[in-house]
């Protein structure tokens, strides 16, 4: 992915325990799989909104112009920044701590929002077989037991969630790789050529395409917790994208060549009756197994991102310094009970509304990344970077046109209920900050930034340095 240099001269050894260092580059790779995908869970609404041509093309052409660009940035910027924070100390270091906090507001929202999609589409999935779970008290209660349990591996380490990453990641892509094989006699490549211009729906296809390849970022609030992440997180990226993109290809190359298309069947979890038509009961129970599996996969990689930026942000003086405190098991205690919450809150809604709305807030959040990336070029070019994108200044900017030009489309064709909604995020992000401000003036809440993370160039407190884990006292 470009040219890597293992001398990273900004961290100091102490700045995290050694002890809590411990996710290795394969656990990392599945949770990277896990936070942007988990498997073809999800793509089917890209078939029913434009057909096989556009949806096979999308799936092609959208990881040049997206996907390999975030993970790219990700890459050189996690690597030059490696701790908790990710996104957030990018865009502290460059643009200043308020628009940091803009950044660990809307990205951790968008973050939550998406994890709120997982329930819903477990549930999908097992509803054909347990109809009671379609609504109503027993889909209530699924969400909750299923949350509890989810947030209780993470509570557990990212050790124990990055090897049940793994194992859940090697299930749930088995039966795909099975129907695959079960399909070839049947393919007809001509089905793939199958379009319809005048019967596409942009909003819904362009969505559903950004959903699943976006979030690469994610990783980069576990870079304090990654066995040396100046080669670590480049290589996992690397491997990560490949692994996601033919994930998806293989099985939409599979369930359009082989069965007629009727786009009207193809919406979130169509891949479970494709399993059926193609191998039998088996198949279709196998693949809602694997569906129900890879829902919990995505989710504890999503929370993992989401608690540990929470920390991260508190670790800089952000957030009041009880996000900071870790549980006996090095995990973010409070930030894992905030993250939670906000699922439980937000999993009522729709499959489609909830897409719409985290998309709206991850395209702000990528625009100050991109905006972060270019300034720390500019301002910091000898900068150590274990990691650095083959490029030079006016490369990187080429890169990000094609990106950037597509957070513009998405924004175009959101609904109005979906825009306003998510501007409505927005603007409580651009009160709490100086809100928070005050109550530390007050003294109403105590702010801490951890005297062991290296200088970023500004202050991204409001208060002197003093160590975070001083001031809460160990975890029971």
């Amino acid at each position: 992915m470009g040219e890597c240099s293992t001398e990273y001269r900004g961290l100091p050894d102490g700045a995290a325990p050694a002890s809590l260092r411990k996710v290795s580059i394969v656990p990392l790779v599945f949770l990277i799989f896990y936070e942007v995908s988990g498997g073809p869970f999800g793509i089917e609404d890209s078939v029913g909104a434009a057909g096989p041509l556009l949806a096979i093309a999308g799936f092609l052409v959208l990881p040049i112009i997206w996907s390999i660009p975030e993970a790219l940035i990700t890459a050189e910027l996690g690597t030059m920044f490696p701790e908790n924070g990710g996104y957030v100390v990018w865009v502290s270091a460059a643009l200043g701590p308020y628009w940091g906090f803009q950044q660990g507001w809307m990205k951790w929202l968008s973050g939550v929002i998406d994890n709120a999609l997982y329930p819903v589409l477990f549930l999908d999935y097992l509803k054909s077989a347990v109809p009671a779970l379609g609504g109503g008290p027993p889909r209530a209660f699924a969400v909750l037991g299923l949350t509890a349990v989810l947030t209780l591996l993470n509570y557990r380490g990212l050790t124990v969630v990055g090897w049940v990453a793994i194992c859940l990641g090697v299930f749930s892509v088995l039966p795909f790789f099975v129907m695959g094989l079960i399909s070839l006699p049947k393919l007809r490549p001509a089905r793939w050529l199958v379009v319809d211009l005048h019967n596409v729906d942009w909003n819904l296809y362009l969505n559903t395409l950004f959903w699943n390849l976006n979030y690469w970022d994610s990783i980069s609030t576990l870079s304090g917790e990654v066995d040396n992440p100046g080669k670590t997180l480049p290589k996992a990226l690397l491997y990560a994208v490949i692994f996601v993109v033919v994930g998806y290809l293989y099985p939409l190359l599979a369930g359009t060549g082989a069965v007629p298309l009727d786009r009207l069947n193809w919406s979130d979890g169509y891949f479970a009756d494709l399993a059926k038509l193609l191998g039998g009961a088996w198949l279709m129970w196998w693949v809602q197994a694997a569906a129900a599996l890879s829902n919990m996969g995505m989710f504890v990689a999503e929370m993992s991102s989401d608690s540990y930026q929470l920390l991260g942000m508190a670790e800089r003086g952000m957030l009041p310094a009880f996000f900071a405190r870790r549980s006996r098991h090095g995990t973010p205690l409070v930030g894992i009970l905030f993250s939670a919450s906000g699922v439980l809150l937000l999993s009522s809604m729709s499959f489609q509304e909830i897409v719409a709305a985290e998309n709206f807030l991850y395209c702000f959040g990528m625009l100050l990344e991109f905006a972060a990336f270019v300034l720390l070029r500019v301002r910091r070019p000898d900068a150590p970077r274990p990691y650095r994108v083959p490029l030079g200044t006016a490369g990187c900017v080429a890169m990000l046109v094609p990106p950037t030009a597509l957070i513009v489309v998405v924004l175009a064709l959101s609904t109005l209920k979906v825009a306003l909604v998510s501007l409505g995020a927005v603007a409580v992000g651009l009160v709490l900050q100086p809100l928070l401000g005050i109550i530390e003036k007050k003294g109403w809440l105590r702010f801490a930034v951890n005297e062991d993370l290296p200088d970023i160039g500004v202050g991204v407190g409001h208060h002197a340095p003093a160590s975070a884990a001083d001031d809460e006292p160990p975890a029971p």
